[in-house]
């Protein structure tokens, strides 16, 4: 079995501004949600959540997405 291909993402948390973000590694827009969220810790909402954006580096396309500490799912936000 052969790991996913990684691309580079550049991912903030809404709250803490791009100024704070960092690049991650990861196999999709989603996993670089929730990988920024495990290794960064930014701050959390009253419902155990947190928005994350993700830009890809090669691509500039952006999205958002909200992580669910209780699960650690990732949906696109509203």
């Amino acid at each position: 079995m052969t790991d996913p291909e990684q691309h580079r993402y550049f991912a903030w948390a809404d709250g803490v501004g791009r100024g704070h973000g960092h690049v991650v590694e990861a196999p999709s827009y989603e996993a670089a949600a929730v990988g920024y969220t495990e290794l960064y810790a930014p701050p959390v909402d009253g419902d155990g959540e947190i928005r994350i954006f993700v830009t890809g580096v090669d691509d500039g396309q952006e999205h958002c997405f909200t992580v669910d500490l209780s699960d650690g799912e990732a949906e696109p936000c509203d």
